[in-house]
Order: structure tokens, then sequence, then C-alpha cells
């Protein structure tokens, strides 16, 4: 399987217009020069590959409005470093994805747990969604640990049939749910968004709620939902929403190129960093169906956030007494992600090294990310002889994932 794919009709037209768009962009007309024309979707495999500083400004630049409504603003990607803005208008594209995906319906109470405000899109975004199913909504928002109690008891009072959050978000409260013997009887959905799906609510979430299946959507607030994920799919495969023009080139590289009549985002094989591959999904539906290998660029995914290593380590380094810094993010069964902050010291470091860098981590950028916030203690400092290397190569990497014994 080659070349772009969309699961709907290609109008060619729109990719033009995208086109000029970006060539009346001061900073970027010259990387599109060279393109005479695109009279089919194979003809754009002429154009540069589009990354964040691209589009960030290319938004910066044309101020997109939208055709009609409001135009809304959103953070795209992580909570670390400068923003990246992602525009949509009113209903943030989800009419298309009614069609293709309805996990929810009139008869639903549904509980939308995605954290709320600080200009990330998908506590928004899925009511947007909730909005055309007709079904009664809960804006609850993310909850920590201590709130637990009350709004599994709210949510067993009411009768939730469908609840819904980043998988960081769902594990450690279905895993409270089954170690305090919680169940759930009426819930019938557990929606995801934001990161891919934890395994270990596979064995949570029939403890809780022995009818609840597991729905997904996949996308980014550049290219807002791009596919849907369904019971019947692997929860790592992706049915393509039909606006969305999707290419894979080298290294398994994702690019996306927007079909929407009136998108707002001006994306021409915009790239997120994504890896992925072309298959035939074990739902049965026809057509290709995209699986999604993970990351392949310098961000990584850490509690439901895009997370740049490379700039985090930076900071730390800033650090007076800091001679090298690594990041080793830790998967445990129970409790989710850690983040762990390995030092080489230099020899007139400060004794209370650790500290400083603690309290300039929580100070910083990413101090204020919703996966600090909730948890303080997933964030530990160390300091150590020397950082985890490469036993083949001896070379050290910003970032170290580990799976917990």
């Amino acid at each position: 399987m080659t070349g772009f794919y969309s699961s709907g009709p290609i109008s060619i037209d729109i990719p033009r217009s995208t086109l000029a768009r970006l060539r009346s962009v001061p900073t970027l007309a010259s990387r599109y020069e060279g393109i005479v024309a695109i009279d089919s979707p194979e003809d754009l495999i002429h154009a540069p590959i589009m990354v964040k500083d691209d589009l960030t400004a290319a938004v910066e630049y044309l101020r997109p409005k939208a055709h009609r409504g409001a135009t809304w603003t959103f953070q795209s990607g992580g909570s670390t470093g400068v923003p990246k803005l992602g525009y949509a208008p009113t209903g943030l594209y989800m009419d298309e994805v009614y069609q293709q995906w309805k996990p929810l319906g009139p008869n639903d109470v549904f509980a939308n747990c995605w954290g709320a405000g600080k200009m990330w899109g998908a506590h928004y975004l899925v009511n947007a969604y909730a909005d055309l199913t007709g079904c009664t909504g809960i804006s609850l928002g993310a909850m920590d640990r201590s709130e637990y109690d009350t709004w599994l008891e709210f949510a067993l009072n009411r009768q939730v049939t469908s609840i819904g959050g980043t998988p960081s978000v769902l594990r450690p409260l279905f895993g409270y749910a089954r170690d305090n013997g919680v169940k759930l009887p009426d819930l019938r959905s557990v929606l995801f968004l934001g990161e891919a799906w934890n395994p270990g609510l596979e064995a949570d979430v029939p403890a809780v709620a022995p009818h609840a299946q597991r729905w997904g959507l996949y996308g980014s607030t550049e290219t807002w939902v791009a596919g849907t994920n369904t019971p019947n799919c692997a929860a790592d495969t992706w049915h393509l929403i039909p606006s969305q023009l999707v290419h894979i080139g080298e290294d398994q590289l994702i690019d996306f190129t927007s079909l929407k009549p009136h998108g707002l985002n001006p994306l021409l094989r915009y790239q997120t960093g994504d890896a992925g591959e072309w298959v035939s999904c074990t739902c049965g539906e026809p057509g290709r169906a995209l699986r999604i290998l993970g990351r392949r660029d310098e961000n990584t995914m850490f509690r439901g956030i895009l997370f740049n290593t490379d700039q985090f380590v930076d900071e730390v380094l800033g650090e007076p007494g800091v001679m090298q810094a690594q990041t080793v993010i830790t998967t445990h069964e129970a409790r989710g992600e850690t983040c762990e902050v390995l030092v080489v010291p230099t020899n007139d470091a400060p004794a209370d090294l650790t500290d400083r860098i603690h309290k300039r981590i929580l100070s910083s950028a990413y101090g204020h990310t919703t996966a600090f916030h909730r948890d303080p203690t997933c964030l530990t400092v160390s300091t150590v002889e020397a950082l985890i290397a490469n036993p083949r190569t001896g070379k050290t990497s910003n970032l170290v994932r580990r799976q917990a014994a």
C-alpha cells in the first residue's frame, strides 16, 4: 500500500487553496515556489514536509477566521516551551466524526473527564461531540486521587453509562475503583483520546464495569480528529475521517493534508511525529486502516502531555552545579507513569542541588503541566555518578523509558 489515501472523495481544490495560502506567508513562500501544479493527490509528493514551526509561522501570519461561528484557539502539542497554536471553528469539526463513530446516544449519561482549560482542546472537543448525540452530559474534568470516592459515588448514583478521558487519567481511577470494590454496573463505554490506550485498563475496566467497552479517537490540535476506533478494532488501529488525506513516508512517518472545506489550520503534508503503517483492521471494515507505531521525534507522551525531553533537559542543565542530566520515564502498572530526573553533579555542586532542580522544574513551564500539577509525587530528582547508557554504543539519550518490574 503506497501513496496518499483518504477514506472519502478527494477534492484536490482544497490542497491547491492551502498551497496558495502557504505561498502568501513571507517566511514560507520560497519553500513552495517550485511546485508547478497539483492535479492529483500524488502530485503532493513534491510538496515539502510541514512541521510544527512551519505551522506556527503560517497561522501567526494568516490569523485564520472561521467561515461561521467563533474561531477557537487552542494550544497545539504539549504544555512545555513556547505554545504552538491551533485553530478550529465552533463545533471543532465533530459533525463528520459523529457520522462515523457513535459510542453515545440520547439515552446515555456521559462524564467528560478530560482536563478543561489551559487551552487544551480535548475537553471541548468531546463536549462538541456529545452535543450531537443528544446524551446527558456531565462536564466533570480531570480529578485527583482525593476526589475519587466522591465522584465514583456520584457516577454510580447518576447511573453514568459512559466515561471518557486520557488513559493516564482513566487508569488510576479504574485501578482505585477496582482496589476498593467499587462497581459501576451501568457503564457501557469508556472513551479515550490524547494518548495510547493503557493495556492495564483491560483488567481494571471489566472488574469495575463488566459491560463497558473501549472506544477511541486519534488526532492532534493541528489535525483535529484524524481517526476513530471501536471495540472491534485493535487499540492501536484507526479508521480515517474522510477529511484527512494521509501519506506514510520515510521512517514510517505520517503526514496529513487537510481536506476540510473550511479548515482553519493550513495543513499540507503536516508531520506530527507519529509513525504508522497501513493494515487491514480486525473489525472487518473494508479499506485501509492506520496502525500507529509510536512517536519518532523529540517529543514523548507523559501522562497525556506531549513532552519535549530535549527542552526539559536543557532546563535542568541551566541550574548551576549540573554536569549532565537525563529523563527517565517509568510506567508502573498501578500508578501510571513517573518522571525521574537523573543528574551528574559538578564537583562544586551545592548540597541541596536536587531540591533546587525540583523547584526549578515546578516553577518553569513544565511545572504548570496537568501531569505534575495533579500528582507532584510523580516527579523526582536524583544524583548519580553516570547516566544510563546504551551498552552497545556507550551513547546516552535525553530520554529513557522503562517498564517497572
